[in-house]
């Protein structure tokens, strides 16, 4: 699977299909500008959300829950890159969090 850093990422965002699969409680401390919030918990039953996109963006907290998504997601067929170091690296980088859209 594609990997891609938190700065990569950040030139970018705006106009990439983030996809945070961070869990609620997660979600409330900030999200990436952007992002599309499908908690791993509930992203087999919701995976008709995911935006149409030529390549999806798959971040979490560390970057390990947001792998095992993009596998499942490339078994699939589809497009997927992981974000390194998933939301602490994002935070640690300085670059903007945002409360998360309902």
């Amino acid at each position: 699977m594609q990997e891609i850093t938190v700065t990569e990422l950040a030139a970018l965002n705006p106009g990439v299909a983030l996809i945070d699969v961070r869990e609620p409680e997660e979600h409330a401390g900030g999200v990436a500008p952007e992002a599309t919030l499908l908690p791993m918990s509930t992203f087999m039953e919701r995976e008709g959300e995911l935006p149409e996109a030529e390549t999806l963006y798959l971040i979490c907290a560390g970057g390990v829950r947001s792998a095992r998504v993009g596998a499942y997601l490339e078994q699939k067929g589809l497009n997927v890159v992981n974000v390194e170091g998933g939301m602490n690296a994002w935070a640690q980088a300085g670059l903007p969090i945002v409360a998360p859209r309902s």
